[in-house]
């Protein structure tokens, strides 16, 4: 699966109106005939790619929806998506008569950065479970224009003279985190309620469970790898998994395979056999079954359509 990075955006899309900091931060907007204009970043998010950094997309006008690992969110105006690294993201649906009605901000931060200013994301959003079953939010009111200010303030800083850019972006960014944290946590509130009350426990088990998937996914789809990452009984794993999520451990890490496989029959010209190779398959017969099986279609039948 390709995985990209503030420099494979800046040298994509030119049009961006774009402030950056080396390939450390990008801030960016994109309306109007820029959106239609921006055709190698719409083209390639038609495929499921990872970013290798943090992302803050806030729509001000438009809809579309984004596929984040799996899951199909509703971006609608005023939404604030949040995506962390390693993330698989796809732009899955939007409307190409009403493309250019669209107003996106974004902000975009590399994982280097956000470490030199010493800021734990994952310590701050300690319910980080919960963030990753609900990564967008809807700002209104305050905390819109709040928002609003955020973007201009950073915007400003890095189109001046200012010789500790960095240093002031990471303040505002670690400021701008916790207004965030503030207006998820509340519209969080009401939703657990609706939720089943599952353990802390079962969550970080998932969590660490679906983390692992994403990276040995392409090596390993036995249950027993991934228990024995966790010091589990493959059985119990099972358990909390499906208890956390509703759906089935090997459920999830058939549909990342499938997804990898799918990415690589549509998005390069490999050979199926190194396709088999690269997803370590004992050969081909077993990955035209394995395929079959999941999307009614032999791997040559998906490509060629």
């Amino acid at each position: 699966m390709q995985t990209i990075d503030i420099r494979h955006i800046l040298s994509l899309e030119p049009v961006i109106d774009e402030y950056a900091l080396g390939a450390d931060f990008l801030l960016g907007a994109v309306s109007g005939k820029r959106v239609e204009k921006s055709e190698a970043i719409l083209k390639m998010l038609k495929y499921p790619v990872r970013f290798d950094g943090y992302i803050l997309f806030f729509l001000r006008k438009g809809h579309f929806s984004l596929d984040v690992n799996l899951n199909t969110y509703d971006i609608h105006e005023n939404s604030l998506l949040m995506v962390v690294p390693g993330n698989i993201v796809k732009l899955s649906a939007y409307k190409e008569d009403h493309i250019g009605d669209a107003e996106l901000l974004f902000a975009l931060v590399s994982k280097e950065f956000l470490s030199s200013i010493r800021f734990d994301f994952n310590n701050v959003f300690q319910d980080t479970i919960r963030m990753w079953k609900n990564p967008c939010i809807t700002l209104q009111g305050e905390e819109l224009e709040l928002a609003e200010d955020y973007f201009r303030l950073t915007r400003k800083v890095l189109s001046s003279r200012q010789t500790n850019k960095k240093e002031i972006l990471g303040s505002l960014l670690t400021s701008f985190t916790y207004v965030t944290l503030d207006v998820w946590t509340r519209q969080l509130a009401s939703a657990r309620s609706e939720e089943s009350q599952t353990s802390a426990r079962v969550n970080q088990v998932f969590e660490r469970f679906i983390e692992l998937v994403t990276e040995y996914h392409n090596q390993e789809r036995g249950m027993a790898f991934y228990a024995d990452k966790l010091c589990l009984t493959p059985k119990y794993l099972s358990k909390l998994v499906k208890l956390s999520s509703g759906r089935s451990a090997p459920d999830w890490i058939d549909s990342f395979v499938i997804l990898e496989a799918k990415n690589l029959l549509k998005y390069s010209d490999k050979p199926i056999k190194e396709i088999v190779y690269l997803l370590n398959f004992p050969n081909q017969s077993v990955f035209y079954k394995f395929f079959k099986a999941h999307t009614g279609l032999t791997p040559s039948e998906y490509r060629k359509g």
